[in-house]
């Protein structure tokens, strides 16, 4: 049974020691980032040669594709995708329009990645935007309005199934209220239930039937005040599983970031402990994923069948794009005419 953790590697390519690390720790699937990604055929080799180190060729591999600031494929190879918050000005004058053009653009997103092998993007962000929170969330959320935010972020996963490509909603519950970075620090919101239920929330209770969601690293004091969600029994049972019916696969953050305090063993096992079912390491660093893998058990059943749903329904949703020359054309005029 493969470990509850998704890793990151070092590098284009995996030298003969990060192989067999990842050959005994046997991690479910991995997450590339721009330091990985050089040319198609780079990408595609360092996939197979990833899966290969597992000896699984159904290994989930990751990104963060969002477009805008987040995008880990980088032109000029790769095409450069919009910010989200571009559709959200465009859904301030048609809805309908932005969300075809979101639709749309997470087409080609899908087509881009799964042409590497990745079957995994993280991606949409339902945190709503709010003014005077950190800028870490800024352009890359869909806008206020969170049945705008539904919307646009249902057009997005819609896109990225039919290229057959799982969705990753996120940072469940809520990040957009953070006022700090919690790549730097732990963020406090300090909002009540209410208000948290009335524009926090329910953007993810619309899309909770979707396959994956991240977690966010933020204490929500309403609900508990002392661990953020990535660590609370109470934000992942009470809110994020029973309150907001997500039943996919729930993958923590990043658990180098700064928010998240102690060894990497011990964030690991709070994270699986509190009810995620993968824990998520992105930076390569060989010591800090040893320890991630000592915190990371095997698999439990209710994770392991909560993947095979997803990957079913990957394998599902795919609709062949047949000219992504004249998508993209299309996507183009929809942006300047909005």
């Amino acid at each position: 049974m493969p470990r509850s953790a998704i890793l990151g590697c070092a590098g284009p390519q995996l030298d003969r020691d990060e192989r067999a690390f990842f050959a005994e720790h046997d991690p479910l699937g991995f997450i590339l980032f721009a330091r990985n990604c050089e040319t198609p055929a780079q990408v595609g080799a360092l996939v197979d040669q990833l899966r290969d180190a597992v000896g699984r060729a159904d290994a989930p591999v990751l990104i963060d594709q969002e477009g805008g600031r987040v995008q880990r494929l980088k032109p000029p190879t790769w095409r450069q995708a919009p910010a989200p918050a571009r559709f959200a000005e465009m859904a301030a004058r048609d809805l309908d329009a932005a969300c075809t053009a979101a639709r749309l653009n997470a087409r080609l997103l899908a087509h881009e990645v799964s042409e590497l092998g990745i079957t995994v993007d993280c991606l949409p962000c339902l945190d709503i935007a709010v003014p005077g929170a950190s800028a870490v969330i800024g352009d890359r959320s869909f806008g206020a309005d969170p049945q705008v935010v539904a919307a646009l972020g249902k057009a997005v996963c819609d896109g990225l199934l039919a290229g057959g490509v799982l969705p990753t909603i996120k940072h469940i519950p809520g990040h957009g209220r953070a006022l700090v970075d919690s790549h730097h620090e732990l963020p406090r919101v300090d909002a009540d239930l209410e208000t948290l239920r009335a524009s926090d929330f329910p953007a993810f209770t619309a899309l909770a039937g979707e396959a994956w969601a991240m977690t966010a690293h933020v204490i929500y004091e309403a609900i508990d005040p002392q661990r953020p969600a990535t660590l609370s029994p109470e934000v992942i049972g009470t809110t994020i599983r029973a309150e907001m019916g997500f039943d996919g696969v729930l993958l923590s953050d990043d658990l180098s970031m700064q928010a998240l305090s102690g060894g990497f063993d011990q964030r690991a096992a709070e994270a699986l402990a509190a009810g995620c079912d993968l824990v998520l390491h992105c930076n390569g660093a060989r010591e800090e994923m040893a320890a991630v893998m000592a915190g990371a058990a095997q698999m439990t059943p209710e994770a392991v069948r909560r993947v095979a749903m997803g990957e079913r329904t990957r394998q599902a949703t795919v609709a062949p794009l047949e000219d992504p020359v004249a998508a993209r054309q299309q996507l183009d005029a929809l942006l300047a005419g909005a």
